[in-house]
């Protein structure tokens, strides 16, 4: 049996392999001499000129117009010259080269030009006349420690464009997984529109073709189904631009949808839907005043909200069994504290709920067999089902959870084995009027 690879411990591991054998470019490194006499200008020539590449100037301005055409990792500033003092250069070189090492050297030393230089970060601070191996040691060590922080800076770049590199293909993967699960999930839902038009073309079909001449009935059977495919066609349009705007992360905090309406288009949509069969479905009605609330959610997303719960109750079992909805409104929030999850019961959402009176309360409750324990915790996992192949996806009850949570309400799941189980939506309501 192979060992399980950890991804993340492979990525670390092949991020220091590439910084390790990534060859660091070998350069001489690129020394500055800035000084207004030629004289010791062209002894550090001699001194240097077969180390380093080498940069000459005789006076400030020079100077850090050479820094800004080059690159340079240490210079040589003499502190007494003509126009800008060699304190002023390095102010400036800084500016251009933030990380170059600067040498000062004097025949005229003061306790304020050494505190000048060291303000400055000069990395050594040498007398004229300088010996040899004085000078040849203090740029010796400048020009170690530039090309140390060099190299410290080009390997901390790879790292960070590795990882830069790594963090986009997770994006870019969530991505195409968030648009996959998306693509799905439009199928899916389409799939109970489509379903009802197929059936209902079935329908008029058989109808037309049993009979040479329409009566006034056949015409008034006909004219009630088209205008539900109409609507059913709709119903995928809506659901096509919701998706959309989900890619676009678009909202619309505007929407409402007439609680009674949308029972009386749900019910139509279960009684042809071939997850009916022998199964029986019942609508108990709203109580008067109920009936003309609006509930602050898109209608066909509260649709599809029911009917993936009603076709998740069809389906729990094989023996016909009953599926009940009904609802009504609550004039006080939810005592949350009153739901307490358990082997029989969960409550989801209740972070992005909100639990401002009124809401509406809609239940889907069906006499299967329950849900087990042990099954409960995953019901609402994209792509988990207990059903066979040819009868679920797995994406039924994750896509009803999402669509609850962008409505700001929360879902509860109440079931005991042999007794069967209750789904209950609580979503923001609003009086019609307002």
């Amino acid at each position: 049996m192979s060992e399980s690879v950890d991804p993340i411990a492979q990525v670390n591991t092949a991020i220091s392999e590439l910084i390790a054998a990534t060859p660091t470019p070998k350069r001489r490194g690129t020394l500055l001499v800035v000084d207004d006499e030629e004289g010791p200008r062209m002894s550090l020539r001699v001194i240097f000129k077969d180390t380093y590449d080498l940069l000459m100037a005789e006076d400030g301005p020079t100077a850090v117009e050479l820094a800004q055409k080059h690159e340079i990792d240490v210079a040589i500033l003499d502190i007494r010259m003509a126009g800008m003092s060699g304190i002023e250069v390095l102010e400036r070189l800084r500016f251009v080269r933030p990380d170059i090492e600067a040498i000062m050297i004097t025949a005229f030393e003061t306790t304020d030009t050494i505190r000048q230089a060291l303000k400055l970060r000069a990395c050594d601070y040498i007398n004229k006349p300088f010996d040899l191996a004085t000078i040849r040691g203090a740029v010796n060590q400048a020009m170690q420690r530039r090309m140390l922080e060099g190299e410290i800076h080009t390997s901390a770049e790879k790292v960070r464009e590795l990882l830069s590199e790594l963090q986009n293909q997770k994006v870019e993967e969530q991505i195409a997984k968030t648009r996959g699960d998306i693509y799905a999930s439009i199928i899916h839902d389409i799939n109970g529109p489509l379903t009802v038009i197929s059936g209902f073309v079935q329908l008029l079909n058989k109808r037309l073709g049993r009979n040479a001449q329409l009566e006034t009935e056949d015409l008034e059977f006909i004219k009630e189904r088209l205008r539900i495919i109409e609507r059913q066609v709709g119903n995928c349009i809506e659901i096509s631009r919701r998706y959309l705007g989900f890619l676009r992360q678009q909202s619309d905090d505007s929407v409402r949808a007439n609680l009674k309406q949308l029972l009386h288009d749900l019910e139509q949509l279960v009684r042809v839907h071939p997850s009916l069969q022998e199964n029986e479905f019942r609508l108990y009605p709203l109580a008067e005043a109920d009936g003309e609330m609006s509930v602050k959610v898109n209608g066909t997303d509260l649709i599809q909200i029911l009917l993936n719960l009603c076709v998740n109750g069809f389906q729990c079992a094989p023996q016909p069994h009953r599926v009940e909805v009904g609802g009504e409104v609550l004039q006080t929030p939810l005592n949350l504290a009153e739901f307490k999850d358990g082997p029989n019961d969960r409550l989801l959402n209740v972070e992005s709920m909100n639990n401002t009176a009124p809401l509406v309360k809609l239940w889907v409750r069906d006499t299967g067999p329950g849900i087990p324990a042990e099954v409960l915790p995953k019901i609402f996992d994209p792509y988990f089902t207990t059903k066979g192949p040819r009868q679920g996806t797995g994406l039924g009850l994750n896509i009803v959870q999402r669509l609850i949570k962008e409505g700001h309400g929360a879902l509860h799941v109440h079931t005991k084995a042999g007794e069967g189980t209750t789904f209950t939506v609580y979503l923001p309501a609003a009086n019609a009027t307002k």
